[in-house]
């Protein structure tokens, strides 16, 4: 639907393609973005000397694309030590996981989770003892599937699970299921929640024939027969992508991408699905640093 809906346009030439010169922008202008990325990314305001330091760095820099570059990466990736965060990229990671969760789960606390988590074990433990063996089963699904939960934050962090990954862990839970109790308010919770849309009829019945009764279904063209199938589509899908550009846009530009800026992000984001890369491509330009009117 994003790419077949793209037209060609007539390219402009324009003329010695020069950078904008940002000569003259005022310090609290530039400081106001510091300000802005300290928030969006690490979820607290810079101190002073973290201040100083950044705005100095873009000024003597020009406010140059580079400049901006290597603000984002060392927000989102600095592994030294800063007090009361671990790292940079502890706080990071910690900051977007409760965007996600917030997106997803109601902004649910680790607290809470730790809540399911406990309640799982137990349950898991009692029908083992009772010799309750498909109840056991059941109950120590729910326990993993709450486990990876709470460790998304940790593993996505180290690299060793993608964004796409940890979006379908926010919705294969007992916490997402208690949210959106029974199946049909699941179908259109997820669709919700991902595409930013309901399903149709047709969707709807697909995704109801696998979630509900485990039946073989196609959805987006991909044929899945469970809950766990059913996910991995919605999350893989182009429309599933394009939720998680939208997703950026409206959280760091209060508004909708256009469907050019869609068309950039998602086909590119498809491939390799670097949200810090797409993150970077809005954080970094004109209208996020409020310099396009400058």
């Amino acid at each position: 639907m994003l790419f077949s809906a793209c037209q060609k346009e007539e390219l402009k030439m324009v003329s010695g393609n020069q950078a904008p010169d940002y000569d003259g922008v005022p310090t609290v202008v530039v400081q106001n973005y510091v300000n802005r990325l300290f928030i969006d990314l690490l979820g607290r305001e810079p101190v002073d000397v973290e201040m100083n330091a950044e705005v100095a760095a873009l000024e003597n820099a020009g406010l140059s694309s580079d400049a901006r570059v290597a603000l984002v990466n060392r927000l989102m990736t600095s592994t030294a030590f800063v007090q009361g965060d671990s790292s940079y990229k502890n706080a990071y990671h910690q900051r977007l996981y409760e965007l996600f969760k917030a997106r997803f789960l109601e902004g649910v606390s680790d607290e809470v989770i730790d809540g399911y988590i406990g309640n799982a074990a137990q349950c898991a433990l009692a029908d083992s003892l009772s010799g309750n063996a498909q109840g056991a089963s059941a109950s120590n699904s729910a326990l993993q599937r709450l486990l990876r939960l709470k460790n998304a934050r940790i593993e996505y962090r180290d690299g060793s699970i993608g964004v796409i990954e940890v979006v379908k862990r926010m919705m294969f839970n007992d916490v997402y299921d208690e949210i959106n109790m029974n199946t049909f308010n699941f179908i259109n919770a997820s669709f919700d929640n991902l595409l930013f849309r309901y399903p149709t009829n047709a969707e709807f019945e697909a995704g109801y024939a696998m979630v509900e009764n485990n039946s073989s279904a196609l959805l987006f063209a991909q044929s899945a027969q469970d809950k766990s199938g059913y996910l991995d589509i919605l999350v893989n899908s182009a429309e599933g992508h394009e939720g998680l550009v939208r997703l950026a846009y409206r959280s760091y530009l209060g508004r909708e991408p256009s469907t050019y800026e869609t068309y950039q992000l998602v086909s590119s984001f498809m491939t390799d699905h670097d949200l810090q890369r797409m993150q970077r491509t809005i954080l970094t330009g004109d209208e996020y640093a409020g310099l396009s009117n400058n």
